[in-house]
């Protein structure tokens, strides 16, 4: 007696359909999964056994053998226990099969038949999709997160029984509507809270305008953090494309919350100092999992004291903040992440923190503060588009009772400058910072005195190739706010402002 149905696995942040085979035959009882699978899948046996006679169902007392197929396809997670009890009671005569077809099951088994959730879901759900795949029968728990995919039907069950009794035909199940949740806005930090700042405060809204790197630097207490996180605050909402694609990580890396299926604001992700290469990058044991740059993708990731970061973590940035992506290789296996994420950092000048402080003097040596710079190499800080000062706030800043603009004022900003974007790249979601080489020399057209001004600036502050490509990109976003055409002298003015700090000696 053989059967065979669907189910699936994340591999990377997308998923792959599992064939779930089972053949129930003479010999010795026992039951195999073989296929390549990690320590979690065949323990499936247990739980498959178990939830079977919990549920008054027969387990056959015959040789089983339970094939995933592709067998070269590493399959880690519970999420086969579904899958393989189906499949096994189909095998047994006891489910008919033509109910199975056209089908992917997906889910946990409790020892009493419960179907709990799984990671990964909306990613199955999307290869279920694309692989042409009508149905797809997951926990109750996922059901609103399966069905935010878009033609594919959906049914949610409680446990093994109810999936039992609708594949007999004996009841019906519901499909899981479709719905596409208008989360509110999360409770960030106004900016009009912030004291002061407003060259940091400029600089804020030309990186979310453009979607450019940024590294707040000044002493303690000045407001580096606070500045960050009234970011997120400014950004766009997420389309609901780019809503999917963050969905899907967050699913992938089981951080998608039960009662949000769709995340619709962008991610803000601030991981510690101490977090490791592995946390940074993605990896892991088995099929590697998203790591902090890709949990950020389409939105923020913030390291607060940046010189406090390994080397190596630091390093491993340089790649995606290019390209936008990461390739993770491990033995056998190969996954690429998206991270398209806006890098903010924030560090002190010097290891006390009060180099250049007019109140209190710096007490480093200057080994010391070349050797604290040194954290930070050349070619990382060539990829940052905006430096900018955050000094210490002024007695009167202090005590003042007002602060500046909110952040719904300067956001209606960011959204005019994006939908100038949105226009000039022919409706696709792309910013200023992420132009290739043939975007910024059709869209980035200097007036003559912009030129020369670049030109000077090119030999003032030893301009690398890179370096220039990105204040140009900066420079048109800066104009992009002001609603020119041409970028003029001004707005590459301003954009170098942001390239240097000469005074401190900064490269």
């Amino acid at each position: 007696m053989f059967a065979r149905v669907l189910s699936g696995t994340p591999y990377g942040v997308e998923a792959r359909l599992v064939e779930v085979q089972c053949d129930v035959g003479p010999g010795l009882p026992g039951f195999a999964v073989v296929g390549l699978p990690e320590k979690e899948v065949s323990e499936a046996r247990d739980r498959v056994r178990a939830a079977i006679r919990n549920l008054g169902l027969e387990f056959p007392q015959l040789r089983i053998t339970a094939n995933l197929a592709p067998a070269d396809l590493r399959k880690e997670g519970a999420g086969f226990d579904l899958a393989l009890a189906v499949a096994l009671l189909v095998a047994t005569g006891q489910v008919p099969r033509e109910r199975t077809q056209d089908t992917v099951f997906l889910g946990e088994l409790a020892l009493d038949g419960g179907v709990r959730p799984v990671r990964g879901v909306l990613a199955v759900a999307l290869a279920a999709k694309e692989a042409g795949v009508p149905r797809m029968v997951v926990a109750r728990e996922s059901a609103a997160e399966a069905a935010l995919v878009e033609g594919l039907q959906v049914l949610p069950v409680a446990d093994l029984g109810e999936a039992v009794a609708f594949l007999r035909g004996e009841r019906e199940i519901a499909p899981a509507p479709r719905v596409i949740p208008k989360a509110p806005p999360p409770d960030w930090i106004d900016l009009g809270l912030v004291k002061g700042q407003e060259h940091a405060r400029r600089a804020l809204e030309i990186a979310a305008a453009g979607g450019h790197h940024l590294l707040l630097i000044g002493p303690p207490g000045a407001g580096k953090s606070l500045l960050a996180r009234c970011l997120p605050g400014i950004l766009p909402p997420l389309s609901l494309e780019e809503a999917l694609e963050v969905s899907r990580i967050h699913s992938v890396a089981g951080l998608l919350p039960p009662d949000r299926p769709l995340l619709r604001w962008r991610p803000f992700r601030a991981p510690h100092h101490t977090i490791s290469y592995v946390g940074m990058v993605g990896g892991g044991h088995g099929i590697p999992v998203p790591g902090e740059i890709s949990l950020a993708h389409h939105g923020v990731l913030f390291l607060d004291e940046l010189p406090e970061f390994d080397r190596k973590v630091l390093e491993a940035l340089r790649q995606p903040l290019e390209d936008r992506r990461i390739t993770v290789v491990r033995a056998g296996v190969s996954v690429t992440f998206p991270a398209s994420f806006m890098l903010v950092g924030a560090m002190n000048p010097c290891p006390c923190g009060h180099y250049g402080d007019p109140l209190r003097p710096c007490r480093c040596r200057p080994h010391e503060i070349a050797q604290y710079r040194k954290r930070l190499s050349g070619p990382f800080l060539d990829r940052i588009d905006l430096f900018v000062h955050v000094p210490r706030l002024t007695k009167e800043e202090l005590l003042g009772e007002g602060g500046g603009e909110p952040s719904e004022a300067v956001r209606r900003r960011v959204l005019e400058a994006r939908e100038v974007q949105r226009r000039r790249f022919g409706g696709k979601p792309l910013v200023n910072a992420e132009m290739g080489p043939k975007e910024v020399r059709r869209f980035c057209a200097l007036s003559a005195q912009a030129r020369a001004l670049l030109a000077r600036a090119i030999d003032r502050f030893a301009l690398t190739g890179r370096g220039y490509v990105r204040t140009l990109k900066v420079a048109r976003t800066i104009a992009d706010l002001s609603g020119a055409d041409t970028i003029e002298a001004e707005h590459v003015a301003e954009a170098l402002q942001y390239r240097a700090f000469a005074e401190e000696g900064w490269p």
